[in-house]
This record gives structure tokens, C-alpha cells and sequence, in this order.
């Protein structure tokens, strides 16, 4: 069972951000204020849930969470300011679509950036220890899986509906074979295209 809260006191927003490794596409990001009382088992790590669990627990989480917002940066923006900035961004924007307010953040990993000088505590794994990152890690794992899924439609042959834009074989191969689209984060391909990798 994951924690309800790092303090009971206050109002905690748990933030937690998908598609820092991937190839192509955005990054996602999502905060999620969670109520203290409601305890659910389910609720863990996007990574540890299969595909099914974790849309049917997107829906779960967004009738029954206090407030949530997802964010997304696109692949231009992440070439200009480079992905873990981009990732940061990209929390910011999720905090800033929250309508109510909080006055602490709890953050997936080791690495933020001071938000209106509100306190905020870095958790490594923190997915798999507090309810309210765990539930934005499946926000942001199944809207950005959902928008791949639509770029899929557009460029078929990188099998985006399967990787989701990770560097797996058959996407290494295609982007080999075909090139690079406007969605893939040419920084992130170099060794690629220059059979290094």
C-alpha cells in the first residue's frame, strides 16, 4: 500500500512526468492532489501496471482526485531547452493548471526546480512510495501513450502504437530505413543515424 501523504498537514500536489527517453514525441506531465483518506491498493508505479490497469485507473483517478492537470512540452521545446529542463517545465504546467491549492509538492526523482517558493520534496521511486505521484505517473503515462497513438496514425512505419517512440529495435531500423518525422527529437537519434548505436 503506498502512502496517503508525506504530512498530514496541508495540502500535497504529487507530480510525476512519462517520455524523457524516448525517441520522438513530447513529454508529458501531470500533478495530482490526492484525497488523504482514500486508500487504494491498485494505485502504484505506472511501470509496474499493464496497459489495461492503468487506463482503467486513469478514469478511477480522475472521478476521485481532489484536482489534476497533465501538461505536455513538444519536441521543439525540448530541443531548446533539453529534456530535463523540458520535463521540469512540463510539471510547472501541470501545477499551474491545478484549481485548488496546495502548499506542498511531492516529485517523482531527485530533480525540480523551486515552484512560486512553494515547499517541495524530490522522491527517488517515489511512484511506488506516495499515491499522489503514483496516480500522476498514470496520468502522464496514459495521455502521452494515447497521443502516440495518434501519431502512429500519421507515420504507421515506426510502430508508435507499440513503442510508444522508445528506441526499440524495429523503431532503430525504420528510422534507419525511412529517416527522422517532425516528431522525432533529432539530438536524441544522432547516434542512430551515424551507426553508432
Amino acid at each position: 500500500m503506498l502512502l496517503p501523504f508525506f504530512n498530514k498537514n496541508g495540502i500535497e500536489a504529487g507530480c510525476d512526468e512519462a517520455g524523457r527517453g524516448p525517441l520522438a514525441g513530447p513529454v508529458f506531465a501531470s500533478s495530482v492532489i490526492w484525497p488523504k483518506s482514500l486508500l487504494v491498493p491498485e494505485i502504484d508505479d505506472s511501470k509496474k501496471l499493464n496497459e489495461k490497469k492503468r487506463i482503467l485507473l486513469r478514469d478511477y483517478i480522475e472521478r476521485n482526485a481532489v484536482d489534476f492537470h497533465v501538461a505536455m512540452i513538444d519536441i521543439d521545446e525540448i530541443a531548446r531547452i533539453n529534456i530535463l529542463n523540458a520535463a521540469i517545465k512540463a510539471m510547472h504546467l501541470a501545477l499551474d493548471g491545478l484549481s485548488v491549492k496546495f502548499n506542498r509538492i511531492l516529485v517523482d526523482g531527485n530533480r525540480f526546480k523551486d515552484y512560486k517558493n512553494i515547499e517541495y520534496h524530490t522522491v527517488i521511486k517515489g511512484d511506488g512510495k506516495y499515491l499522489s505521484i503514483a496516480a500522476a505517473s498514470i496520468l502522464a503515462k496514459t495521455y502521452r501513450d494515447d497521443y502516440m497513438q495518434k501519431l502512429h496514425k500519421e507515420y504507421p512505419l515506426f510502430q508508435w502504437s507499440k513503442n510508444k517512440g522508445y528506441g526499440t529495435k524495429a523503431h532503430r531500423e525504420a528510422i534507419l530505413k525511412y529517416g527522422l518525422t517532425k516528431y522525432h527529437r533529432k539530438k536524441f537519434c544522432e547516434k542512430i543515424l551515424a551507426g553508432k548505436e
